[in-house]
């Protein structure tokens, strides 16, 4: 990894050598990405977005008089004089911390104010709560040249302008987004599966569930419209994609696929008015190309027959990749041609004709001898569709058996990008990575992680891979890793670039910006910044908690009880949680709760009565409201909060593990219930252990199954920051099948905790003492004696048990063993077993504090104090005392929009920021050999391409700005771009996209189709055809430049005309004015000996 990071070839950690100074007098400055992501000035528009508003200025101050009111209450010689949100300590009580707790899973998490092993990020939109996004949660992400656009599973679309990245909510979530833009009425509907943005047309298509493709843009004012809609597919639009001739792809269940192209309705489609939109959308939706019909019966087209999953446009070939789960197609952009169908392994699919009557042998032979023209117009007759379709069934059903099924999910692909060197990348669920040729040749694989691939983006030389436990790695064109962390606390499920950043979707819907050049040394600088200024973005919140346990033996308490326990002590109190042991017992309530965990049910009517009452004791719904719980047999566990902190408080998940008969009945073990709030993790957990004074090592043993073992509803593992930056293994590329290493243990959930509470029936007892002795000394509330026989206290004083963790000094009695409504100590149990009484209900803690006297901070997000533990003697209902425990907790929460304002300033104004950003981002000085092209009847033109650079790689694009007649006087006018700047039909540029060494020359062939065969598809038949005479018109392609971090462009422009020869004549015999700049001259070439010779005389020449 250290070798990754520091490889000295790559552009990121050499950009402090001597710049290569060149300037572009002839090439057109065109931006990428916005500038004003990098800009330390912009426009008075965009200024005034980025401009802190009254109130996040009144927050700074806020902040900062809270901050020194902290420091100097530190010092001990400061009353304070912020709002009492300084650290007092002085009605806390003393605490015994346990051995062993600053190793291993018992480590506390690393936590600081800028994530020390990931690089520095932007929040656009902070993790949301999991409960204010159901049915709305963000699925896909798609950027334009302005704008980031994000799907949600409402159908609503929302946009954030990356001139306002830096920008303030100003109130628009609770989680505290930048500013965006959203859709409203009648535009939300079906869900966004996927989306793609169109910078020729100024729009992004949307794919839906529903099966409907959906055009958007933004209005005048900014708000979103949709701008033409149509019924794609029957079932979910699961891919789509845009080809380099402009066409849209969309892909669906059971293998459809379909092609929409620009020339017959969709281009025209858009250029009609709002209100005759209705009747363009049912002209589109009879307009597509269906590429499998085009395809002859060679047995290729029965294994298209599952789900279209991605599409992908080679703009360097001019092709079309499709990819299903365990299969991949290679279409031409141009033709809709199937070239190639081959399996995950790289070999060919095709259906065994052999051992099948041929009842087609002779139509086939008609078919393959047949112009393209007349294969497009025939259908295939009955029996020969009856023949493809029992052939591919059973071609479905031989390749299920070969491979074991009909799809084997650990190695479906789930992602698919194309690299500017024109390779394809590949990635799996099982999280194997693999490199094949533009033709389909596997090449190598890689695998730096097990867990499962979910998306894959690349830009310039790397490739960013998001998996599903929510790590991001960075790899070079080679399959060289880079770097990785843990970029989301859930899976990363989509990515998108734009205004200087990479962009991670997390399933949660939370949006992070990473730097084009991370990871590199600009990270450091941008993180001691962003650090050292913690305090004009930070925070604490201060609460109560109130935890109470209380082993209940089957009965039931009085209301009386209940609040002597709960009711006065949550007064002052933000939190609730109770934990009971002992709801109902015996065989039948254990088997029954046993069988009903098998089907995922829990819960019984007794534990609902408890929650009940306990919820009226509290004032539930006009005080508290509850939040989460969990029963298992016995073990109850509910969480309440009060009603002003709900919207603070989500992501609540519940667990279970039992402990008893064989790790599998619920008679002894934990229930927990784990919550975020202010972005922090808490968790707690309810625990009965094994009975019997001599079982202190299956105690043990309890506590040590409970904390390893204890999974929540949903993972969270990518919240561990020290495996942060070491979770991938070795990289083993090779031919064939790759196997990677992960070399880093998994943590258990309780270990990435914020904070941690332990409650319950711990059944701990006195060791080395008679009933006797211990009643003595509780008459004479010896305490401190008691203690030191406490087997609890002398197992996590050896590091057996509860490691590191914390508990107020015990200063009431024992809490077992009563006889039943016998009020004070005379209770204790006298019968004829006089069970020596115990502290067996307990309650233990763990947060952020590395060290007693650790202050709140970024760095110590969490810290708690105890302010009140006790035992309520009074309480008669059971055999145990109810026990409980006020914890004052301090947060340190990150107010995101002040953050992100600080982020941009930094971006801004540092000065070594600046020049490191304007090293990286010098695009690569390059010359074209020609500006004007004339094309004649099937003609070929080279153009070249000259990087003029010692030492930086350019890479670049191709496109088509514009596409417009020639009039009679020599002139082209209103140039229109097709979809997604693709090319007209008549002309073929290859490649389209490549890369250029220092001080080399790329050639691209211009090649012109004379008369182009033109199809009017009707429900994806063609009804009619035509040769289309494209002479008279001219295209303007500009050829894209960029450096290898750029957010920049240098543009070229090259015309290109289609003319007959009977008109080259004409207009090269017409008189050259300066009206005519528009009159083009076929450009011609010298013969050169070699390539260096090429350079040289290309050196002097200007681009356009």
């Amino acid at each position: 990894m250290e070798d990754c990071q520091n490889n000295q070839d790559d552009d990121v950690f050499s950009f402090f050598a001597p710049p290569y100074e060149s300037t572009f007098s002839a090439a057109t400055p065109s931006t990428l990405f916005n500038r004003s992501a990098y800009s330390s000035s912009s426009s008075g528009d965009d200024e005034d977005s980025s401009q802190p508003s009254v109130d996040d200025s009144n927050k700074r101050i806020d902040y900062m008089i809270q901050f020194l009111d902290r420091r100097l209450s530190e010092d001990g010689n400061f009353d304070g004089i912020g709002d009492g949100n300084g650290t007092d300590r002085s009605d806390s009580l003393p605490e015994f911390v346990g051995k062993c707790g600053d190793s291993g899973i018992f480590k506390v998490p690393i936590r600081s104010a800028v994530h020390p092993n990931r690089p520095p990020c932007l929040d656009l939109r902070p993790h949301p709560l999991r409960e204010t996004q159901i049915g709305r949660f963000l699925r896909t992400m798609t950027s334009t040249q302005r704008q980031l656009w994000a799907g949600g599973e409402d159908g609503a679309l929302r946009v954030w302008e990356f001139s306002e990245l830096y920008g303030s909510g100003r109130g628009l979530e609770v989680e505290d987004t930048a500013p965006y833009k959203e859709s409203l009425g009648n535009e939300i509907g079906s869900a966004v599966v996927c989306m793609i943005g169109d910078e020729g047309s100024r729009v992004v298509w949307s794919g839906h569930r529903d099966g409907r493709i959906k055009c958007w843009r933004l209005r005048g004012d900014h708000g979103i419209e949709e701008a033409l809609s149509w019924q794609a597919h029957r079932g979910p639009v699961l891919s789509i994609a845009i080809s380099a001739y402009g066409d849209i792809w969309s892909g669906s269940e059971g293998g459809a696929l379909k092609v929409w192209p620009w020339d017959d309705a969709l281009g025209k489609s858009l250029s009609l008015k709002m209100e005759m939109r209705h009747m363009a959308a049912l002209s589109v939706e009879r307009s597509y190309i269906d590429p499998r019909n085009l395809v002859s019966a060679n047995g290729f087209a029965n294994t298209l027959t599952a789900d279209v999953t991605v599409l992908v446009s080679d703009h360097t070939r001019a092709r079309m990749w499709s990819a299903s789960p365990l299969t991949f197609a290679l279409w031409d952009a141009r033709t809709r041609d199937l070239i190639k169908v081959f399996s995950i392994d790289g070999q060919l699919e095709r259906t065994d004709n052999s051992i099948y009557p041929d009842f087609g042998i002779e139509e086939e032979g008609k078919m393959k001898n047949a112009s393209k023209k007349e294969k497009a117009q025939s259908s295939l007759g009955f029996f020969q569709r009856s023949r493809n379709a029992l052939m591919g069934a059973a071609d479905a059903v031989r390749r299920a058996a070969t491979k074991g099924g009909f799809c084997d999910d650990s190695r479906k692909t789930e992602a698919v990008v194309i690299t500017v060197d024109g390779l394809i990348w590949t990635g799996s669920s099982n999280g194997v990575l693999m490199r094949w040729d533009g033709n389909g040749n596997c090449l190598q694989d890689y695998s730096y992680q097990s867990s499962g691939i979910l998306c894959m983006f690349t830009f310039c030389s790397r490739i960013w891979v998001g998996y599903s436990n929510g790590t991001v790695q960075v790899l070079d064109l080679e399959g060289k890793l880079l770097g990785g962390w843990v970029a989301h606390s859930g899976p990363v499920i989509k990515m998108a670039i734009g205004g200087g950043y990479i962009f991670t979707l997390a399933n949660h819907g939370g949006i992070r910006g990473w730097n084009v050049t991370s990871p590199g040394p600009l990270d450091n600088v941008l993180r001691a910044e962003l650090a050292g200024k913690e305090f004009l973005y930070s925070r604490i919140e201060n609460l109560k908690i109130l935890a109470g346990t209380w082993n209940v033996g089957e009965g039931r308490a009085s209301t009386d009880s209940l609040v002597s326990w709960l009711g006065c002590a949550a007064a002052g109190v933000e939190i609730v949680v109770v934990g009971l042991q002992e709801v109902e017992m015996g065989a039948g309530v254990l088997a029954m709760s046993a069988a009903k965990e098998t089907v995922g049910i829990e819960g019984s009517p007794l534990g609902q009565w408890w929650l009940d009452m306990i919820g009226k004791t509290l004032d539930e719904g006009s005080s508290f409201v509850r939040v989460g719980s969990r029963q298992l047999a016995g073990l109850l566990i509910c969480v309440w909060v009060r009603h002003d902190l709900k919207p603070h408080v989500g992501d609540v998940d519940a667990a279970a593990v039992p402990c008893g008969f064989g790790r599998a009945i619920g008679n002894k073990g934990a229930v927990g219930v784990r919550l975020r709030m202010y972005d922090r993790v808490l968790c707690f957990v309810n625990c009965h252990f094994a009975a019997h004074l001599e079982a202190v090592s299956r105690r043990n043993a309890d506590f040590d199954h409970v904390y390893r073992t204890m999974t929540f509803s949903r993972q969270s593992s990518s919240l561990n920051t020290g495996v942060a930056g070491a979770s991938f293994g070795v990289s083993v590329p090779r031919g064939g099948n790759a196997v990677g290493v992960n070399t880093v243990e998994s943590r258990p959930e309780l270990s990435e905790a914020d904070m941690v509470v332990f409650i319950g029936d711990f059944n701990y007892r006195l060791d080395d003492i008679t009933y006797d002795e211990t009643r003595d000394f509780i008459s004479q509330r010896c305490f401190d004696w008691l203690r030191e026989k406490d087997q609890l206290h002398a197992e996590m004083e050896a590091g057996n048990v509860f490691q590191g963790m914390r508990e107020a000094i015990i200063r009431f009695p024992p809490t077992y063993k009563f006889e039943r409504h016998q009020a004070g100590l005379a209770g204790y149990d006298s019968g004829e077993k006089k069970r020596i009484p115990a502290w067996c209900d307990r309650i233990l803690y763990r947060d952020n504090k590395k060290h007693l006297g650790s202050e709140c901070s970024l760095d110590c997000p969490v810290v708690s104090s105890i302010s009140q533990y006790d035992a309520c003697m009074d309480v008669t209902d059971s055999d145990h005392k109810p026990v409980r425990c006020v914890f004052s907790v301090k947060i340190a929460r990150v107010d995101e929009s002040v953050r992100r304002q600080e982020f941009g300033n930094i971006i801004k104004s540092n000065k070594k920021i600046k020049v490191m950003l304007g090293e990286l981002s010098k695009v690569p000085e390059t010359v074209v050999s020609t500006n004007n092209i004339i094309l004649q009847n099937h003609d070929s033109t080279i153009l070249r391409i000259t990087n003029k650079s010692e030492k930086n790689i350019a890479f670049f694009k191709i496109i088509c700005e514009g596409q417009a007649k020639i009039e009679d006087d020599g002139q082209a006018h209103d140039h229109r771009a097709r979809g997604s700047f693709g090319f007209p039909q008549w002309l073929e540029v290859s490649p389209g996209t490549g890369t250029i060494k220092p001080n080399q020359i790329a050639e691209v062939s211009v090649h012109l189709e004379d008369f182009p065969t033109v199809e009017e598809f009707v429900d994806g038949v063609a009804q009619n055809s035509w040769c289309e005479d494209a002479r008279d018109e001219e295209v303007i392609l500009v050829l894209v430049v960029h450096g290898r971090f750029s957010t920049e462009t240098r543009n070229h422009k090259i015309r290109v005309r289609h003319c007959p020869r009977g008109k080259k004549k004409n207009d090269d015999d017409r008189p050259k004015t300066s009206g005519q700049i528009n009159a083009l001259h076929r450009s011609d070439y010298q013969q050169l000996s070699n390539t260096l010779d090429v350079v040289e005389q290309l050196r002097n020449l200007h681009s356009p």
